[in-house]
């Protein structure tokens, strides 16, 4: 276990209409019908199905400059969704690494939970640390912490960037159409946007450790600019 390595995860989820079905006793029902039933708010945590898991990961060298050393988004157009949960909690059990994410402890963290006890994944990683305790130290949830959980506080990780200098969100790309997006299969382009939310947040969270005074000015540049550097060819 060392917070000298940061992983910073998002997930790109749809709704489950099976789920859905099975909790409310419409099985029979064909799925266009259930489909409508669940309505067109975002459905909750337990009927959400992961298409795409993104992760940065990073390391803090001996001059305390964080260096990327990977930027994954695999999705279901590469493996199934027991795969993608798999993958991603047996890289926590193997580097115990600190998390980092936007909105993780209402959302991601739970659905995780809920998707991996649904397919019987093993997923001894999600516990190698107090990850859902939401008081403690070793799960960052950069929208919990900044609004000090109030709700008339938050804002959306596009906000956040966008007032904070970032590129935000791609245009005419938000959560709201990833349904869309999967449907049509356009899971690679979900893998992008993916991407480029936790880019979004990895950048907000160093502004916020720069804040902290947990990385002071020129290492906070230091790690912008190893992260320009590792994002250059991939552009």
């Amino acid at each position: 276990m060392s917070d000298d390595r940061v992983l910073v995860f998002d997930l790109e989820t749809v709704p489950d209409v099976r789920a859905f079905a099975a909790a409310e006793g419409l099985q029979s029902h064909p799925d266009w019908s259930v489909r409508q039933q669940m309505g067109e708010k975002v459905a909750r945590q337990v009927f959400q199905r992961i298409v795409c898991i993104g992760s940065l990961q990073a390391v803090r060298d001996e001059g305390g400059t964080w260096r990327p050393q990977s930027l994954e988004a695999p999705h279901l157009g590469q493996h199934t969704e027991p795969q993608l949960i798999q993958g991603f909690v047996d890289r926590l059990a193997a580097s115990q690494p600190l998390l980092v994410s936007f909105n993780g402890h209402t959302f991601d963290l739970p659905v995780l939970r809920y998707r991996a006890m649904m397919h019987r994944v093993s997923a001894p990683g999600l516990a190698a640390r107090a990850y859902f305790d939401r008081a403690g130290a070793d799960m960052v949830d950069l929208c919990d912490l900044l609004s000090a959980q109030e709700r008339h506080a938050r804002v959306s990780l596009n906000e956040l960037a966008r007032v904070l200098g970032l590129p935000g969100k791609p245009p005419g790309v938000d959560g709201g159409k990833v349904e869309t997006m999967a449907q049509e299969g356009r899971i690679a382009e979900v893998a992008d946007y993916c991407r480029s939310d936790v880019v979004n947040t990895y950048r907000a969270w160093l502004r916020y450790e720069l804040f902290c005074g947990r990385l002071d000015r020129p290492r906070f540049e230091a790690s912008e600019s190893a992260l320009a550097a590792f994002l250059a060819p991939r552009s």
